[in-house]
């Protein structure tokens, strides 16, 4: 197991779709532990395999039912079959930085996935998990939480992202702003 590089908007592998996953193996299972302890070292309670850099259908999810366990779930091609209801809740994430917002979501889902063996699973949640397996599928889709906050907001967002890389990129080449 190894940690892995957790990537931030604006990497373009966050806006791909994800490829099915047809192989079921000792890689996807070393691949599903280094989701599994990336997600804990971040800390997170879910994670989508685009967020590290790898383009295929895959998220792992925290279920733990106390604090300090560490409980995780796979789910492999999830797939949203039914939802109904809305909810709204707070929401942040491991590839946004520094925002979180509310986001209007389903109350109750029904996802259909494989576990890490291929086997065929379906599962119905609503509440918090259910805000939770939205947000990870979305990311397998391309999109990100940040796509369901209003124009200004995304806009706003996305002007402090691009600040923040002209700063490092001045620093990087030494430039400094200093007035004297």
């Amino acid at each position: 197991m190894s940690l892995r590089q957790i990537l931030t908007f604006p990497n373009p592998v966050l806006r791909q779709k994800a490829e099915e996953v047809t192989e079921f193996n000792t890689d996807l299972n070393s691949f599903i532990a280094d989701m599994v302890e990336t997600m804990y070292d971040a800390p997170g309670i879910g994670l989508a395999a685009p967020q590290i850099g790898k383009s295929i259908r895959l998220i792992v999810v925290d279920i733990s039912e106390e604090e300090d366990e560490h409980k995780s779930m796979v789910m492999v091609n999830p797939k949203i079959t039914k939802q109904s209801g809305k909810q709204v809740d707070e929401e942040g994430c491991l590839s946004v930085l520094d925002l979180t917002a509310s986001v209007k979501r389903s109350l109750e889902v029904t996802v259909s996935y494989q576990d890490a063996e291929g086997k065929p699973h379906e599962l119905c949640t609503e509440d918090r998990f259910a805000i939770v397996l939205q947000h990870e599928i979305d990311h397998l889709d391309g999109i990100l939480f940040l796509d369901h906050l209003s124009t200004l907001k995304r806009a706003l967002y996305k002007k402090k992202v691009k600040k923040q890389q002209q700063a490092a990129a001045k620093k990087d080449a030494g430039i400094t702003d200093d007035k004297k």
